[in-house]
């Protein structure tokens, strides 16, 4: 299915990698060739895809980029891009083909679905490949420009500015010529996780191994999915294995971290739910993941009355578990403090059904790559509160880059 649909200019292949967690919606699904598409950059962004919405009431794929916050709170950016995703573009899709354990349902405009299935199973990667060298990984903050970052922040929430905010870094390589189709591969071999996906636009890419729901709605309610602290997996060494799991469970820190985004949410879904019906469903749940076990949270409730896809969007983006609280004030920092605009990391991928149902992912554990500029692009982050070890904060973040780092040097081939 991924071979196939990379076939064309605009596709968008999301793989929940058979994890079948609560609240499961596709297997797996391709969507490829655009038969009508809409991108924006902040502005207005929110209401031509209402427009957008109205006059193609069909199945709908696309992205949110992070900085489309400058809209929806009228903030500003002006930091470096180096991919350059449109903070917001949609497209109804030609095909969609879906696969679950037993069948695969081909979707066309056309008459043609026997010819696409032979197709599909007859599909190839497309190859053209050349040896290069070792791939140089550079990165935007040195060691000691992160910890005194981290050191700042944490004045700032002395002084009453916020209360945790979620700091990420760059790291980036240049004049790199690749296979976006085999590098996610790669990382879908290292690191299969429950919401990931590859997305074409043009010549823009994403290679996404994400563990994390940004927000989900299921007829009249809505839920979201905020994941907040980490630890290693030990897959050689059950106890040690089990230690990291359990130091996760028990750490008061990583549980403050993680209730302060639930706080977060739920304010967030009270904007556009009946009033006393957002719920925690499950507070600090530890899952565990091929690379690292996370701590998770369930948040939703019941939509007052007909709360359309942008309502929603508009009232929760961006996700907490990505900025921090107060929303507003972690973001105006974050644009000071960073060094790079997060473009579609931290953003969302997902789905809208002509139901108005839909899913988004949150964009982490994600490589984005614009082929025309041969600049690739990967970022990691943490959630910085006041008993925030400055040092270790860098750790998690090396932790999480680890798997994307391991994936490009064994990325040998190129075309």
């Amino acid at each position: 299915m991924l071979n196939w649909g990379n076939r064309f200019n605009i596709c968008c292949f999301l793989d929940n990698h058979k994890y079948h967690l609560s609240h499961t919606s596709i297997e797996c699904v391709v969507a490829a060739g655009a038969l009508h598409n809409f991108s924006a950059n902040a502005g207005s962004a929110l209401a031509g895809l209402a427009s957008f919405r109205e006059s193609h009431n069909d199945w709908v794929f696309g992205h949110l980029s992070y900085d489309l916050k400058n809209e929806i709170e009228a903030l500003s950016s002006s930091n470096f891009d180096g991919i350059g995703f449109p903070d917001l573009s949609f497209f109804v899709p030609k095909y969609i083909l879906q696969l679950n354990e037993s069948s695969v349902t081909v979707g066309s405009c056309d008459n043609d679905h026997e010819s696409i299935f032979h197709d599909l199973i007859n599909a190839d990667a497309v190859r053209g490949e050349v040896s290069v060298g070792p791939v140089d990984i550079k990165s935007r903050f040195t060691r000691k420009q992160y910890i005194d970052t981290v050191e700042h922040l944490r004045r700032h929430i002395l002084r009453g500015d916020c209360y945790e905010i979620n700091l990420c870094q760059e790291f980036y390589v240049e004049n790199i010529r690749i296979d976006p189709l085999q590098l996610y591969n790669r990382l879908s071999s290292a690191s299969p996780n429950p919401f990931s996906a590859f997305y074409k636009l043009n010549d823009l890419y994403l290679a996404c191994m994400s563990p994390e729901r940004y927000l989900r709605r299921e007829g009249t309610k809505i839920l979201s999915q905020p994941m907040k602290g980490t630890s290693p997996r030990y897959v050689d060494d059950p106890g040690l294995d089990e230690h990291s799991r359990r130091e996760l469970e028990n750490s008061d820190k990583e549980r403050a971290e993680n209730i302060m985004v639930v706080d977060l949410v739920r304010n967030d879904l009270s904007r556009i739910c009946v009033q006393g019906s957002v719920n925690v469903d499950e507070l600090c749940a530890v899952y565990s993941f091929p690379n690292v076990h996370q701590m998770i949270s369930t948040v939703s409730g019941e939509l007052a009355g007909d709360v359309d896809f942008v309502s929603a969007i508009k009232a929760t983006f961006p996700m907490g578990s990505m900025t921090g609280a107060p929303k507003k004030k972690v973001m105006e920092l974050i644009e000071r403090y960073e060094l790079t605009k997060r473009g579609l990391f931290s953003g969302s991928l997902g789905y809208i059904e002509p139901s108005g149902d839909f899913d988004l992912n949150v964009v982490i554990r994600s490589v984005l790559y614009n082929s025309s500029e041969k600049y690739l692009s990967f970022h990691a982050g943490s959630a910085i509160t006041f008993g925030s070890n400055a040092e270790l904060e860098y750790e998690e973040c090396l932790l999480k880059a680890a798997a994307i780092k391991k994936a490009l040097a064994e990325t040998n081939t190129f075309h």
